[in-house]
């Protein structure tokens, strides 16, 4: 286990834990927030041990997005470097290499629900709240909420509640398709563990480059997706999880799959 000041990370079972630790202003998101949780991220991307992630918040939420005190006093310069710091961040998530699950103990506002929307899967305690109220203080979803909010539930949807800043309680996030499932907040982590569990049964190797062409597919035309998904499928052809798994579909047992 290793504890810097703002984020928590224990490794167990090949699992990293990440907890944002802020508890006192909400898990609010500055730079130093924002800096070690990129450089845990970094450690999980390169720890052979780990293979998946999940991301909580400690405390009573997951977190109430940037930190309004320090914005209301920063630069217009400084603002845009915390964006283009979180972004970096988003960046890395979804570049991991790794599955990457979003346990929502807690409201996730702002800049905090933009952590969650880079993650490849999201959970919600019952009782959490989930929204952009950016506009409300004259300001915009600048961590990658306008890009990525409107893939995730559609333009019209994520018009919405980008321009009036409206939260959302954890059933609404479920029925839009901005969370995955959603359950009682005693047993949200233990839900995330099993689903990335469920992940990490299959093959390394395959669920990594289905992600990658699921996402970088998403900037592409409908024929190129499809081409993407093809030589996609002509990689993961290449490796021993491939043989492996085929070959114990054909003589009925459970593959043993080695990320290869």
């Amino acid at each position: 286990m290793f504890e810097t000041d703002v984020v928590r990370c224990r490794i167990e079972g090949g699992v990293a834990w990440l907890e944002l630790n802020r508890p006192d202003c909400l898990n609010a998101m500055n730079r130093p927030l924002l800096r070690q949780l990129l450089a845990a991220l970094e450690r999980a991307a390169v720890d052979e041990a780990v293979r998946g992630v999940i991301v909580s918040g400690g405390g009573r939420v997951f977190s109430a997005g940037a930190d309004i005190r320090w914005l209301n006093q920063a630069s217009p310069d400084e603002v845009r470097e915390l964006a283009r710091l979180a972004v970096a961040v988003t960046r890395r998530i979804e570049t991991l290499g790794k599955p990457v699950l979003a346990a929502l103990n807690g409201d996730a506002l702002g800049g905090g629900l933009e952590i969650a929307e880079a993650c490849t899967l999201r959970l919600a305690a019952s009782h959490a709240r989930f929204g952009h109220p950016e506009v409300r203080i004259g300001a915009v979803a600048g961590f990658g909420g306008t890009t990525r909010l409107p893939r995730l539930i559609g333009k019209g949807r994520a018009a919405e509640l980008l321009l009036t800043g409206r939260l959302i309680d954890a059933e609404e996030a479920c029925r839009l398709g901005l969370v995955n499932r959603v359950t009682a907040a005693d047993r949200l982590l233990a839900e995330a563990q099993a689903l990335l569990d469920e992940i990490l049964a299959q093959s390394p190797v395959a669920v990594r480059l289905s992600w990658e062409a699921m996402h970088r597919g998403l900037a592409l035309s409908e024929d190129e997706s499809a081409a993407l998904g093809a030589d996609y499928f002509g990689l993961a052809a290449q490796s021993d999880d491939f043989r492996v798994g085929t070959r114990a579909f054909l003589d009925k047992q459970a593959p043993k799959f080695k990320g290869r």
